[in-house]
């Protein structure tokens, strides 16, 4: 294969490094000498290269920023200032440097000539991955004269050439010159879509890209030998910035520096100190007076604004800006956040009904009747005193808020809910697939991790020093095994540590509400239950917020210790453990609520105790449910609130003044610099780095296992998710344009591993609302009473049904009451909540049959729940089809055009090949009809008349 010497790299025998040649278009007319980094001053640069967003000379476009750290002397700055405003002799002989990284630094090392390794270690190792760069084809442009004191910028910009080439490796699909029609709704369903379009127009976009299109480019994977399909009429527009800067990406991330004999790429030298950041540039600026108009502005003012939070999503933008993968977060997003909109309403309703029947609740209004007398026993040993059930009356119409028969309604309508719900968002999916040109992409291996690398090398250096010969090494799980262990042993360490803290929390609840009973007035008294709560959940709040941030950190860290091979691979792993450290972080409090609080505490006169000292406590009269709620509740909107919007819109906004202090701290004082307007580059430096998505999903996915899980105790929970992720959108919207640096564009079709989270958790949400309104709410006893005990066939006489008798004078000794007499009159008989015999039965305080019933009736419901449930999710799986029928038809209407495109060249160039045969016929009869003097230059004549087609 012949090679162009223009765009093949060092040979591998010199740098120790695996090299690919590339073969190059022969018609660009590319001048090798013309990508050497430059260094060049011009009497009005800024204007020149429009702050930052070009080279000097205001030509070719920024596509890329390697920032890097270097040491200044004083000799150093004079020597650079006078470079820089000295006459043009001195501006030619920075500007004509042909070495990278050979400006300033050179010139210092002159005037000062003990320089440190470890600083010269790194400025050679800039200089040979900087010349690699060059001879990929990038061109390269220094700057070091900022305004930011030590901190030096290369610019990259990626010719034509080389966009073509990258463009044709990652088969990125390009427009071509066909277009066609989109197929439209016609009768019905079109009067219907334009309706729908009248009325929400207010509520779209102002952006161009957000419009209904009737006609679509048909795209291809661009190819080099196929330039005549695509639109090339204007090549400055052809890739835009987004795809200018995955190219330029792909490059860093394939060049290697060979210093100190291993391969280092991008990431490496990143990690490594040898660059401090890597970045491409934004657009523009996004406020102020004569900002020209771009891509950044316009999402800042109809997407990143809170006054346009009625709107909806610029989603192709966002695309177009950011990449698939971001552009897909932000519109699963929205899916999820459209989809709350009828589970909210319904939940409004659910609790509406509650609050309108609760006058009308038969249990209830026992409880709160003060002629029943019942007399409960004591919460506690000793310090708590009997009590009447009437001063519980309004937990108990609390209650009913959230535990009434609309509740087993609502938790099957939100199973539903959840399952529709990944259905709409797999079509949505498949929509934007096709209007991203994404149909039929695969993604390719990634490449290795620079820490992968640097194992393997260590590896293969041991090898070698034991003098074994080896292929190509790689990490087998011999090698992983302790970094498996470790992992292992780490999460059960952190769960266990969740749970002790959640045992710590229920000592607090058990001794607090112990130490309040002391208390002598009523009202303190009365006020105990709510108390304990809610100071306990708020403890549990903040340890959940702290310990999310513990345990993202050390997800991370067993995650590294692994060293996957791939980027992918980190991340997948990094998601499995940081979701699993975080959900059991996230719902163990509530679980216990849920299942096992009130379950185990034994009954009067023979109660269970913690560490012999603290007795288990026990549920509301009314259940568990309303404290569930309660905890559920607080959990979930101190969660968003302090930790979703207040973290991320504080802890960006310190990190930034932070560093804005330490640049201004090391800023020169000199007045002309500090007057200079910054370049782009520069205000993009100061932004806070993009840290990837996954923060920002796991929040969500948390967020969806509040809505989902335990719905059946809160049925609020749908709606304050819908008004959290209304500020949401637009908070991270805002972050992503204006506080972060621009992330590298990212293809991807669908959203990964997430899907599959999303689908656990709405099969587990179904089995665990089965079991909450089964064991924790009180709808399966006041079942069974109705259809088996009740005489009249309503709910009076419940309450009492659901109490057991037991005779104060079998309290084990040092547990009754100290001040027997506390409510005026001797008590012989107090009641508690279980299905016990009473103590004039022969088998007294023994489970009685009731129990039996009652717990049969609630497996029994588990399994007809779950089996029911789960069956209506898998039909509406199955109804609702994955690939919308249009999407379906314009792909396979795609695939034909395309067929017809290359049909029609093909039989155009045979066209053209019988075209040149006949000429070429002819014009052999003309030669052989020569007169015979002509003999002599026969063939001669031959050859001239055969070069036409040649020439053509």
């Amino acid at each position: 294969m012949r090679v162009n010497k223009k765009y093949s790299c060092l040979p591998a025998e010199e740098k120790g490094i695996h090299i690919i040649n590339i073969r190059a278009i022969e018609d660009i007319g590319y001048d090798q000498h013309e990508s050497t980094l430059l260094n060049s001053l011009s009497k009005n640069p800024d204007a020149d290269c429009k702050y930052g967003l070009y080279f000097r000379d205001g030509k070719r476009k920024v596509d890329y920023i390697l920032v890097y750290h270097y040491k200044k002397s004083s000799a150093g700055k004079t020597l650079t200032r006078r470079v820089h405003h000295n006459d043009s002799s001195a501006r030619s002989t920075k500007q004509d440097q042909p070495l990278p990284g050979k400006g300033v630094q050179l010139e210092m090392g002159e005037s000062e000539p003990h320089v440190d390794y470890h600083e010269d270690d790194k400025r050679f190792r800039r200089e040979e991955y900087e010349g690699n760069l060059v001879e990929a084809g990038l061109e390269l442009e220094r700057d070091e004269d900022t305004k930011i004191h030590g901190v030096g910028f290369v610019k990259i910009h990626a010719p034509w050439n080389v966009l073509c080439r990258e463009a044709e490796f990652l088969k990125l699909k390009m427009p071509t010159k066909k277009m066609y029609q989109i197929n439209q709704t016609h009768g019905l369903l079109k009067k219907i879509n334009s309706v729908i379009q009248k009325i929400t127009e207010p509520i779209q976009p102002k952006v161009a890209e957000h419009k209904p299109q009737t006609v679509k480019r048909l795209s291809y994977p661009f190819s080099r030998e196929k330039q005549h399909l695509f639109d090339l009429s204007d090549r400055d527009s052809f890739f835009d910035s987004k795809t200018r800067s995955t190219i330029v990406y792909e490059i860093l991330k394939r060049t290697t520096c060979t210093k100190a004999k291993y391969s280092m790429g991008i990431t490496s030298l990143l990690a490594n100190g040898v660059y401090s950041a890597a970045y491409p540039l934004h657009d523009g600026d996004y406020e102020g007076e004569n900002v020209e108009p771009n891509d950044r502005k316009l999402l800042c003012e109809e997407w990143a604004s809170y006054g346009v939070f009625y709107k909806y999503q610029p989603i192709d933008l966002v695309r177009k800006y950011f990449g698939e993968k971001i552009g897909l977060y932000f519109a699963w997003l929205g899916v999820y956040t459209q989809m709350l909109i009828p589970a909210s309403v319904v939940g409004i309703i659910v609790f509406l009904y509650g609050c309108a029947t609760v006058d009308e609740n038969i249990p209830s209004m026992e409880m709160c009747d003060q002629r029943n007398n019942i007399t409960m026993c004591p919460l506690c040993d000793r310090t708590c005193s009997y009590w009447k059930m009437s001063s519980a009356c309004a937990t108990a119409r609390a209650s009913h808020l959230f535990d009434n028969p609309a509740t087993v309604f609502f938790s099957v309508f939100m199973a539903l809910w959840a399952a529709t719900f990944m259905e709409h968002w797999k079509r949505k999916q498949m929509r934007l697939n096709y209007r991203w040109d994404l149909t039929g992409f695969e993604e390719e291996e990634d490449h290795p991790r620079a820490e992968y690398e640097a194992k393997v090398l260590e590896k293969s250096l041991r090898k070698e020093h034991k003098h074994k010969e080896t292929d190509k090494e790689k990490l087998t799980w011999k090698d992983r095994f302790p970094a498996y262990f470790t992992n292992f042993v780490g999460i059960i360490f952190m769960v266990g540590l969740t749970f002790a803290i959640v045992f710590g929390v229920i000592i607090y609840r058990i001794s607090t509400a112990a130490a309040l009973a002391i208390s002598s007035t009523p009202s303190g008294r009365s006020s105990v239950r709510v108390t304990v709560t809610a100071t306990a959940v708020i403890i549990n709040l903040v340890v959940i917020i702290i310990l999310d941030e513990v345990y993202g950190c050390i997800a991370r860290w067993l995650t590294q210790i692994e060293v996957p091979k791939t980027d992918k691979n980190f991340e997948e792993r990094l998601i499995f453990k940081a979701f699993l450290l975080k959900f059991v972080n996230a719902y163990t409090p509530i679980f216990y609520v849920a299942f096992f609080k009130g379950r185990f505490v034994g009954r009067p006169g023979d109660y269970v105790y913690i560490f012999h000292s603290f007795r288990m406590e026990e549920c509301a009269p009314g259940g568990c449910l309303m404290e569930l709620c309660i905890q559920l509740s607080i959990i979930m909107l101190g969660k968003q609130l302090i930790q979703n919007n207040l973290f991320e819109i504080g802890i960006p906004k310190m990190k930034k003044f932070i560093r804005y202090m330490k640049l201004k701290r090391r800023r020169s004082l000199d007045h002309e610099e500090h007057m200079k307007k910054k370049q782009r580059y520069e205000v993009d430096y100061n932004l806070e780095p993009f840290a990837g998505l996954t923060p920002e999903y796991m929040e969500m996915i948390i967020q969806f296992g509040f809505v989902t899980l335990f719905v059946a105790s809160f049925p609020l929970a749908p709606l304050f998710a819908l008004l959290n992720n209304i500020i949401e959108i637009r908070l991270d919207a805002k972050k992503f344009v204006t506080e972060l640096r621009r992330p590298v564009a990212v293809r991807a079709k669908d959203i990964g591993i997430w899907y599959n989270i999303l689908r656990g958790i709405g099969k587990l949400a179904v089995i665990i609302n089965a079991f909450v309104i089964s064991f924790t709410s009180d709808f399966i006893p006041r079942l069974v009473y109705l259809y088996m005990y009740s005489e009249n066939g309503t709910m009076h006489g419940f309450v009492n049904h659901t109490l057991s008798s037991f005779n104060v004078s079998d309290f084990q000794a040092g547990t009754a009451p100290n001040d027997p007499m506390d409510l005026g009159y001797e008590v012989q008989i107090c009641r508690y909540k279980d299905y016990r015999e009473p103590p004039w039965s022969e088998n007294k305080y023994d489970i009685s049959k009731d129990f039996w019933a009652v717990l049969a009736a609630r497996l029994a419901f588990v399994i007809v729940f779950q089996n029911l449930v789960m069956f209506m999710s898998d039909f509406v799986d199955w109804i609702i089809p994955d690939i919308p029928k249009d999407i379906s038809q314009q792909i396979h209407k795609e695939k034909v055009l395309m067929v017809e495109v290359f049909m029609r060249e093909e039989q155009g160039k045979l066209q053209m090949l019988e075209t040149w045969k006949d000429k070429d016929k002819k014009k052999g009869e003309n030669c052989n009809n020569h007169s015979p003097r002509l003999s002599r230059s026969h063939s001669g004549s031959l050859s001239s008349c055969h070069s036409y087609p040649l020439d053509v």
